[in-house]
């Protein structure tokens, strides 16, 4: 079976799984104003996947084919129902499946889960067999820390890599440091250093805080990584994915189109159009994406779920903070379109 990876094109940026956030209507939203390399879904309990909540759970595993690539993050406790959900996520049809081994939520840890396995290496390495037996080919990927309550980075990723692992993505702070503290990067270079001197071909991707595309393109050169995974940074830049845009904004000098492609790509201009022209372009890529969100869950999932995304859209635009308290007060999709279309 072929392995996308190795056709991607370095540095590769990566949309981070985040609860209640990447479902396939976001996803379809970023892919518009620019995908990332691979994007991966929210997280997939495989104990869920293998209990009468199936339906339910599987929800988290819809996708389209504008999300390609497109890797199935998953988690849990038995081994067993690793190989049951690999074998469901391969006849799927998705491109790859990584697992969770870093998650740092106080109910998931309590179960010796996510990143609790960083000390359970036996129960890590039943799990990782079982999913790549039930996957039967497909790359698979760990996103982990570099530690639980210390720094444990050498000792847990050297016996990572020993896996033979397709992908290995390095959040640079410890469970217990949550997202608080900051990013450790030269914890993450270590694992590069690692990998280099054990002569893996295993792709080394750093997470943590990276806020820009040239932020990320900066730190895969500096730390010689293969590539950067962005989560909370595209609450602040719906375009942060698009590597045209990032890219060639700088080579259209003196335009105003070179304006508005810079203000799209994050950065700071004195122009004023560009702004204007941004700002209707978020509103109306809001309207598509409760739109999506109402077509494709309707009530199945609370409408409430939309609201921690409005600040991606209305930060920036005229009287943003009085827009988004009047957002905050509509409890259905028709009032919020309704509102927004008035604006």
């Amino acid at each position: 079976m072929k392995n996308f990876l190795k056709d991607l094109r370095k540095p590769i940026l990566i949309q981070a799984p985040m609860e209640d956030v990447t479902d396939t209507v976001f996803r379809q939203i970023i892919a518009k104003c620019g995908k990332p390399d691979i994007f991966f879904t929210e997280f997939t309990n495989v104990d869920g996947m293998c209990s009468k909540g199936r339906d339910n759970v599987g929800k988290r595993l819809i996708f389209t084919e504008n999300e390609r690539p497109i890797v199935a993050q998953v988690w849990g406790k038995n081994p067993e129902n690793f190989l049951k959900t690999a074998k469901l996520i391969k006849d799927m049809g998705f491109d790859g499946i990584d697992i969770n081994m870093g998650c740092p939520k106080k109910s998931v840890i309590k179960k010796g889960l996510g990143g609790e396995l960083i000390n359970n290496q036996s129960l890590a390495k039943e799990i990782f067999l079982a999913t790549k037996e039930g996957v039967g080919g497909l790359p698979i990927s760990i996103k982990t820390r570099i530690g639980v309550k210390k720094i444990q980075t050498e000792e847990w990723t050297k016996f990572l890599l020993g896996l033979n692992l397709d992908c290995l993505i390095i959040h640079g702070r410890t469970v217990a440091e949550m997202s608080e503290s900051p990013v450790h990067w030269d914890e993450i270079e270590k694992v590069v250093k690692l990998k280099n001197s054990m002569k893996l071909k295993t792709l080394i991707i750093g997470n943590g805080d990276v806020k820009s595309y040239k932020e990320a393109t900066e730190k895969s050169k500096q730390y010689g990584l293969d590539g950067i995974m962005i989560g909370r940074g595209i609450f602040n830049n719906l375009w942060i994915f698009n590597k045209k845009l990032n890219e060639g904004w700088r080579k259209r000098k003196g335009s105003r189109q070179r304006a508005t492609q810079r203000a799209l790509a994050g950065g700071i201009t004195s122009d004023r159009t560009p702004n204007r022209i941004l700002s209707k372009e978020k509103i109306k890529l809001l309207i598509e994406h409760i739109t999506l969100f109402d077509k494709t869950w309707g009530r199945t999932k609370n409408f409430s779920l939309m609201k921690k995304f409005y600040k991606i859209y209305i930060s920036g635009i005229p009287d943003a903070h009085n827009v988004r308290m009047r957002l905050m007060e509509f409890k259905t999709a028709v009032d919020t379109l309704n509102f927004l279309k008035s604006l």
